[in-house]
């Protein structure tokens, strides 16, 4: 099945069409006429062609959920473009002026209606759903990838214990350590440390490494972090609270207001690090502050419904799980944290800024397969039962599950992109 991406570019394309050559077919009429007919037509084309082939079946598409939001952006932008077109016919042939006035006002709806679904966006991952109670066998499970960590694996699996057993209990709890085919002892340090440990065969990298541990974690609430534990351990039991408070993603933010750093990182990291968030922002559309963090927890089944969809290997998995908790709608708290940046960390800024962008790319691409989309038993985990009411500080509507973006109402899958603005 062709991708949903390319339909979206190829309703894009014709309306962008209809809109030039209907502008110079009836220029001899009057310019001010022949452009306001032309983007009437080109709205309308679009607007019709989107909801039929694009979003077909999707009530709940963000944009399609708000006609009015469409239509009035649709005349600022027609203004725009009127405006450009008066200003420049004067020392531009007809066909150029057009042209760069659809190329104007295309920029003004891209900017106002990521601005729009930003918003949305926010608003919606605000709204803690009411799940019950999440499975599993364990309270808590802490999942900690590690790749060559013999040196400070035992001291992090100690400090670990030490934070939480006293607030979960020993035998409610798992340190799960994912050696990712480390060429050292780290493995057998951490056994002999307490921890449970899953050994890769090879080094994956990150992302592999936590995916295999979400995916095997026993806790109701599964919480990843770093081996140096760059986050005190403390942090652990912060995540943890809100996710029993009923969260259904929690995520670290060392861009947020209250953030404390013990240990400043390098300039050069701090750079990178702003880069990075910078160019997530081509994927996703919360434009969160702080994608990277080493440190996020999940509801226990959420959590999994994620990490079965996620493919990257290396840092940007971290992107695909922003993508996927704004394709699902699930909600997520962003808190902030405690940092101590370490000297010895083996995250290679040039290098890693440079792959990430590769990932971000490969993200952007399968999200256009509609590759996140849940199947049908992850979509009743990730659906949306119930949004908690003003007594439980949440909004007051509540909300029945719905079908996931992508999904048909016999339940079979199809591709769609994450979701932009239209034309």
């Amino acid at each position: 099945m062709r991708s949903r991406l390319r339909i979206f570019a190829l309703v894009g394309l014709v309306a962008t069409a209809v809109d030039f050559l209907v502008f110079l077919a009836l220029s001899d009429k009057g310019l001010v006429l022949a452009d306001l007919v032309a983007m009437g037509l080109a709205a309308t084309v679009s607007y019709g062609l989107n909801r039929q082939l694009t979003f077909r079946g999707e009530s709940n598409a963000r944009w399609v959920r708000n006609p009015i939001v469409f239509a009035t952006t649709a005349v600022v932008a027609g203004l725009l473009d009127l405006a450009v077109v008066l200003i420049v016919i004067g020392w531009t042939p007809t066909w150029l002026a057009k042209v760069l006035s659809i190329a104007t006002a295309a920029t003004v709806r891209w900017g106002v209606y990521r601005w729009v679904l930003f918003n949305i966006v926010r608003r919606e991952l605000a709204e803690r759903q009411d799940r019950g109670p999440s499975p599993g066998d364990l309270r808590l499970s802490v999942v900690v990838p590690a790749y060559n960590e013999q040196d400070a694996i035992a001291a992090t699996i100690a400090a670990l214990r030490s934070e939480l057993e006293v607030l979960v209990g020993q035998q409610d709890m798992e340190i799960l350590v994912v050696d990712d085919g480390s060429s050292d002892d780290t493995s057998a340090v951490a056994t002999a440390a307490g921890a449970r440990v899953l050994t890769q065969p090879e080094n994956g990298g990150k992302g592999a490494a936590v995916r295999a541990g979400v995916l095997a974690a026993r806790g109701r609430s599964i919480i990843f972090t770093d081996a140096d534990l760059s986050y005190p351990s403390a942090m652990v039991a912060v995540l943890l609270a809100e996710l029993e408070d009923g969260w259904d993603v929690v995520v670290g933010s060392r861009r947020h207001d209250e953030t404390t750093t013990l240990v400043r990182a390098r300039r050069l990291r701090e750079l990178g690090g702003r880069v990075i968030n910078w160019l997530t922002h081509l994927v996703l559309l919360g434009h969160f502050r702080d994608t990277q963090c080493g440190i996020k927890g999940f509801r226990g089944d959420i959590g999994k419904a994620i990490f079965e969809r996620t493919t990257i290997d290396g840092f940007g998995f971290d992107v695909e799980i922003f993508l996927i908790v704004e394709q699902d709608q699930l909600s997520l708290a962003e808190v902030p944290v405690s940092v101590e940046n370490r000297a010895s960390s083996s995250v290679r800024i040039v290098a890693d800024t440079v792959l990430l962008l590769r990932d971000l790319i490969r993200v952007r691409r399968m999200a256009g397969w509609g590759r996140y989309r849940p199947d049908p038993r992850q979509q009743l985990v990730v659906g949306r039962p119930k949004s908690i009411g003003p007594e439980d500080g949440g909004p007051e509507d509540s909300v029945v599950p719905q079908l996931a973006v992508g999904q048909s109402s016999d339940g079979s899958q199809e591709d769609s992109p994450q979701e932009d603005s239209p034309r």
